[in-house]
């Protein structure tokens, strides 16, 4: 059954770039925004996580925490961090991805008549109780801040 708004969001302790620890309940008390997206520094990947950087203040102010996970490790998500100077946390979700298959975001994928199992890119805001506030299936990685930013009706 598919996550929905109202949801308890499923709790989660992943490694950062940094390799600290990040349990999601520890965050209850201010809003999260979670991005599941395939791979560090690919083209729209790049975008996502770039839209989510040039909007970094309004979250910011907001006390908004951000999370984008995928299933590179550390190492790539530091190089990626500094490449683009980005201001939020990235987590590492290692196959098979429990946590990303516990919100429905890792699964069966076609490219170029290939099939193969990866991560889908999903969006999920958990508000400050702990449940899921909004859903975003179709994601566009070039605005994806910016919609949570207009249905939060955060400016």
């Amino acid at each position: 059954m598919a996550l929905q708004v109202g949801d308890q969001a499923p709790d989660f302790t992943l490694p950062d770039q940094d390799e600290n620890l990040v349990q999601l309940s520890l965050f209850k008390g201010n809003r999260v925004v979670i991005y599941f997206y395939p791979k560090d520094d690919t083209p729209g990947c790049t975008k996502e996580a770039c839209n989510f950087r040039d909007n970094w203040n309004i979250f910011q102010e907001k006390n908004i925490k951000v999370l984008g996970i995928s299933k590179d490790s550390a190492k790539s998500h530091t190089k990626f961090v500094d490449k683009y100077k980005l201001p939020f946390t990235l987590l590492t979700d290692l196959e098979p991805c429990p946590v990303a298959q516990s919100y429905e975001s890792y699964g069966l994928k076609k490219f170029m008549g290939r099939e193969y199992m990866g991560m889908m890119r999903k969006t999920f805001v958990i508000d400050k109780s702990g449940k899921i506030e909004f859903v975003y299936l179709k994601v566009k990685a070039d605005s994806m801040a910016n919609q949570i930013i207009e249905d939060l009706k955060l400016e």
